[in-house]
This record gives structure tokens, sequence and C-alpha cells, in this order.
């Protein structure tokens, strides 16, 4: 599976503090190419011109939530196939149901340790080396 410093990350959150967080755990992991947005409106824009190879999104966030977020992901033809983590303070059942309808890659509940965020990135992309 590819090296860290190969996946092109794109987080998304509306709390800088969080955003900063993650950015610092997946650099620890070796990620070199981690790009952030506070809102899924302007993370869109970006992934549709430059294109990413994960999205960590958190689920609430005002404009355009996670759901809706990875909805419209999913439903473009370039982009589509993004690997999509959604991040949420709930563990509603509904949302995760939601969330897997739509094609959702993994599900982690906040707050989170790094290495859970680490775990769940190998699942789908295998170990970082």
């Amino acid at each position: 599976m590819p090296a860290a410093a190969a996946i092109k990350v794109m987080v998304v959150d509306d709390q800088a503090s969080m955003r900063a967080m993650i950015r610092r755990a997946l650099q620890d992991f070796g990620f070199k190419d981690v790009r952030d947005k506070p809102g899924a409106v302007e993370a869109l824009s970006a992934v549709r011109s430059d294109r990413v190879h994960l999205i960590i999104s958190d689920l609430n966030m005002p404009e355009m939530d996670g759901l809706q977020f990875l909805e419209e992901v999913r439903k473009d033809a370039v982009i589509g196939k993004t690997v999509f983590i959604m991040l949420t303070g709930s563990s509603d059942r509904e949302i995760v149901q939601k969330a897997a309808a739509l094609g959702v890659n993994n599900y982690l509940v906040k707050p989170f340790a790094p290495a859970a965020l680490k775990e769940k990135i190998e699942r789908i992309f295998g170990e970082l080396t």
C-alpha cells in the first residue's frame, strides 16, 4: 500500500483547533500533503480542482454538513471514489446508517486518540509506511 507521504489529504472541520490537531497527527503518521478547510463548500471546490486521496470531514458544520458534503462527493464522477472518513461528536445510529448508505468509508466519534484515526486510515489504505 502507499506510504503516507504519497497520500493527499483534505481535513474539513469548522473548528480550527480540531483541524490543527488532525493535521499534526497526520504529519506524525508521515503524511506530507495535508490541506484543510473550515467548511464543506470550500473543501468541495478545492478537491474538485485539485484532487485528494482522502477526505476527513466533520459532520456538524454550518452551510453544508458532512452528510451533504459526502453526498456531493459521491455524486461527482471525478472525485466520487475519494476515500471519506466522517468525524462526529455523536454516535447516533441513524447518522451512522445514513453515512454508510451514502458511501462513507469509515467513521470516527470525537473525541478520539490519534491512534484511532491512524487505525481507521490503515483499515482502508493498509499499513502506513
